[in-house]
């Protein structure tokens, strides 16, 4: 219920304010599980794609998020709880794992579950190379992955920034990449093979200049959703 009421409010308001160009939604399924898996660029880009996105799509945020004090701090909680995210310690040795998992729990459930393989927020603007876990939790639950393309949501509230502003955004949903096409490879190599045509797909959709090695990972003290 608290997902349908800042939903129903804020996707009018943003729509009106940014009047976003949104592609290819008739790619995402309507049922069963689902990853949507997008570049990253912005703090923003957790609330762009469930805001552009014909159905519920839960988020992995950093734990602090949720344990803000005053009333700020109570606000910031329950919108991240109504935008459908999970708060995750991203400074405990299980992190990652933990991560896993409550993706995992999310698929099993038959939801969606928006990702970023890059593991983190690209500071330059160009695309790095993805990490496994999308192929991991897309193979593991038998799920299709959405790729998404997303620009100017950078613009809107750039790193460093504490308040957003308007731009021109752009969301786009490419067609769906099945698990089935790697079923006869090595795991291993499923894996790599999958996250990369992935990465392929969201370059095609955002236009990004790619990068051959990894996004560095955030500080301790750095904001922004935690990628997989």
């Amino acid at each position: 219920m608290l997902y349908r009421a800042i939903h129903g409010v804020l996707r009018p308001l943003t729509h009106a304010a940014y009047r976003p160009t949104i592609t290819g939604t008739d790619n995402v399924p309507r049922r069963g599980g689902v990853l949507l898996a997008s570049n990253h660029l912005s703090f923003i880009d957790s609330f762009a794609i469930p805001l552009a996105t014909p159905r519920k799509v839960a988020f992995l945020a950093k734990s602090d998020y949720f344990t803000g004090s005053g009333l700020s701090g109570k606000m910031l909680c329950e919108l991240m709880e109504g935008m459908g995210a999970i708060p995750v310690d991203r400074l405990s040795p299980s992190a990652a794992q933990d991560s896993l998992e409550s993706a995992l729990e999310v698929l099993n459930a038959g939801e969606a579950f928006g990702i970023y393989p890059e593991g983190t927020r690209s500071r330059d603007g160009r695309l790095y190379r993805g990490r496994t876990g999308v192929a991991w939790l897309a193979l593991k639950a038998q799920v299709p992955v959405v790729p998404v393309g997303l620009l100017g949501t950078d613009k809107i509230q750039p790193i460093g920034s504490r308040f957003p502003t308007l731009a021109k955004v752009t969301v786009r949903f490419g067609a769906p990449i099945s698990p089935t096409a790697y079923a006869d490879l090595p795991r291993g190599r499923a894996r790599r093979k999958m996250t990369d045509d992935v990465m392929d797909a969201i370059a095609e959709l955002s236009g990004q200049e790619r990068v051959d090695g990894y996004n560095e990972l955030p500080g301790a003290s750095e904001g922004g959703a935690i990628g997989i």
